[in-house]
């Protein structure tokens, strides 16, 4: 199980903390993903952190957007800077054994989303 926390409301150019609390399996081992969605568009891969550590980026919110994993804790982040009117969305962290994806329907557990809205 995946459950996320820390989405909200904030203006252009303000920070979010995302978190991604697991449960029910081992989280060394997985992959920790988080995809976004706004209604009527495709979902979109924003960022990957896998069971090594490794990182990756949508080239959308690279150096903006930072992820990382806290084992002990059970918990990843998605720390996001600079927010952009074109960051909202709903944010869904997903898990997978080990490796990152960039295919959503690769990632067999999916938290229940949070919103995140940058407005004016």
């Amino acid at each position: 199980q995946l459950v996320e926390s820390g989405g909200g409301s904030v203006q252009p150019g303000g920070s979010l903390r995302l978190s991604c609390t697991s449960s029910g399996f081992s989280l060394p081992a997985y992959a920790i993903g988080w995809f976004r969605q706004v209604p009527g568009k495709e979902r979109e891969g924003v960022s990957c952190i896998s069971a090594d550590g490794s990182t990756n980026y949508a080239d959308s919110v690279k150096g903006r957007f930072t992820i990382s994993r806290d084992n002990a804790k059970r918990t990843t982040y998605l720390d996001m800077n600079n927010l952009k009117p074109d960051d909202t969305a709903v944010y869904y962290c997903v898990a997978r054994s080990y490796t990152c994806s960039i295919r959503w329907n690769d990632f067999g557990i999916w938290g229940q989303g949070t919103q995140v809205t940058i407005s004016s």
